[in-house]
């Protein structure tokens, strides 16, 4: 009798129209690494899924894993791939023998702010070189991503003036492109994920970090470091979320909707939202006596001129292993040069 109650209950699915089918509830995981309260998840994730949730009449709802309680940073990919998670923060550099090409985002000097990294990114990662060789091969799909403001050294003693003020500082990375930074300069990497950052800081293992300036107040960095250096890029980091290929091919096509329409909505707003929240945290930064130290301008000379080679080094490693670094880097640049819009 249950086996036949079954049966009539399938078929019953099957013969009910699309649109009544995709009034059913959908509940997706979504799991990252940050803090509670750490400001991409209010500027960015939250409001995503909020509008998401929205323009599905309340069909589509999220449980939310925040502060590595599903996975460590690293371990993302694998999740989201595997299933375990239906949409996953994969930040690029921390799976950069998966995801290479995407550094193309974080080498130095390519842009001044959060937007113009963002939508040039968002556009190659969805629709360019890196949405066909990385995210497909990775049966990944790109939901929603910002480019963090350019990167400076941060430091818990010594002030940064002079490129030999960078010799052997021992400063955070994220591997990949800012490693090449870092000993274009003759400063040593240190390879980690930012949770990772603070006990290695304030045990005095590393001299401080390469970072942007609303993460080290996120990961509470600010009570340890002491100076800054402004004026300079050193590179910056994607955070991306993306959905699981195949989870997305199930949705129905008005849940499909719903997500682009959120994405293409929330990307230009989330990164404005981080270019303009940055400023009021440098000053409460300043008033709890961070040192900001603008660098002078024959030190700003120097350093660009030593990390101008980083990119095609950068991509000539690559391009060696079989990868489109080059025609990476050239769309990356040419969108950078169209405001993200060619």
């Amino acid at each position: 009798m249950k086996k036949n109650l079954a049966w009539a209950v399938a078929a019953l699915a099957l013969s009910l129209p699309a649109s009544t089918l995709q009034a059913q509830a959908l509940e997706l995981k979504v799991a990252d690494s940050f803090p509670a309260g750490h400001y991409l998840v209010r500027l960015l994730l939250k409001p995503w899924m909020d509008d998401v949730t929205k323009r599905t009449n309340g069909a589509v709802t999220f449980t939310y894993y925040p502060n590595q309680q599903i996975g460590k940073a690293a371990d993302m990919l694998r999740l989201t791939q595997s299933g375990v998670v239906d949409i996953g923060y994969i930040g690029p550099s921390y799976v950069s023998d998966k995801m290479p090409l995407s550094e193309v985002a974080q080498l130095p000097g390519a842009f001044a702010t959060s937007c113009q990294g963002t939508l040039a990114y968002w556009k190659t990662a969805r629709e360019g070189i890196l949405a066909k060789q990385e995210y497909a091969p990775n049966k990944i799909k790109l939901l929603m991503a910002v480019v963090l403001p350019p990167y400076q050294v941060w430091t818990v003693k010594s002030k940064v003036e002079t490129t030999k003020d960078m010799q052997g500082l021992k400063l955070r990375t994220t591997g990949g492109a800012q490693d090449l930074t870092l000993r274009a300069l003759n400063a040593v990497p240190v390879r980690m994920a930012a949770p990772d950052a603070y006990e290695s800081l304030s045990r005095g293992t590393m001299d401080g970090l390469l970072f942007p300036l609303d993460s080290v107040v996120s990961y509470g960095l600010d009570k340890l470091v002491k100076h800054a250096t402004e004026g300079v890029s050193f590179g910056s980091f994607i955070v991306a979320y993306s959905i699981n290929q195949s989870v997305w091919n199930k949705l129905p096509d008005d849940v499909k909707k719903a997500m682009d329409e959120a994405s293409e909505a929330i990307t230009p707003k989330a990164c404005a939202d981080v270019d303009k929240e940055g400023e009021v945290t440098k000053k409460q930064m300043q008033d709890e006596g961070v040192s900001f130290d603008p660098l002078p301008e024959a030190t700003r000379a120097e350093i660009k001129d030593k990390l101008k080679g980083v990119g095609k080094e950068w991509a000539s490693g690559l391009d060696s292993r079989g990868k489109q670094a080059s025609a990476a880097l050239k769309e990356f640049e040419d969108l950078l040069a169209a405001g993200g819009t060619k």
